[in-house]
């Protein structure tokens, strides 16, 4: 082993220092990940990867500096360098360049990555104004001029409301109905 170390000078060293470090804390944030932890970390300002334009400058600062973007950044920039230096023979200066061109660009890559998987998250929240045009049934009997309930199935689920027929009319338990608008959180039906 003392060999091996030995056929290393101080930039070779650095690099795998760099990479090694980096890579531990990738690795712990990818075993958390799994497990469940740490979700919320680097999201961005608000946990859905959007960034308040008031304040970008210091939030995107914030952002790159996280644990994450920093040991994302030494991974990429000690497996470059080394590559470069070592195999590719290309010298210190381009060495490093290059080492913290790929750092760079892979915390630009992670982040990309993570904001495309933060849109792909849903609030779950259904939001009455889209039951217009759905259909169900009366659930408690619509009096006249009255509200009632109605059970509506609308983006795949089914929800109980408020409801009153547009006329103004009796609607009975059972009947078939159609939202019309939506007021307030009661809804507008039809019979159908």
């Amino acid at each position: 082993m003392t060999s091996m170390a030995d056929s290393f000078n101080g930039l070779e060293m650095f690099f795998i220092a760099c990479a090694v470090i980096g890579g531990f804390f990738v690795l712990i944030r990818l075993v958390l990940q799994f497990a469940g932890g740490g979700t919320d970390g680097d999201m961005g300002v608000d946990g859905h990867g959007s960034v308040d334009a008031h304040h970008a400058d210091s939030d995107l600062g914030f952002k790159f500096l996280s644990i994450h973007g920093l040991s994302t950044f030494l991974m990429m920039f000690g497996l470059m360098g080394l590559a470069l230096y070592r195999q590719s023979q290309v010298g210190a200066f381009f060495a490093l360049g290059g080492a913290s061109v790929a750092g760079i660009a892979a915390v630009w890559v992670i982040g990309k990555l993570f904001q495309g998987a933060a849109r792909l998250q849903s609030s779950g929240t259904l939001e009455t104004k889209d039951a217009v045009g759905s259909t169900g049934t009366v659930y408690l009997t619509i009096p006249e001029k009255g509200v009632g309930r109605v059970n509506i199935s609308f983006l795949g689920r089914l929800r109980e409301f408020d409801a009153m027929e547009i006329n103004g009319d009796v609607l009975a338990t059972g009947s078939p109905v159609r939202v019309v608008k939506v007021n307030s959180s009661i809804l507008v039906v039809e019979k159908i």
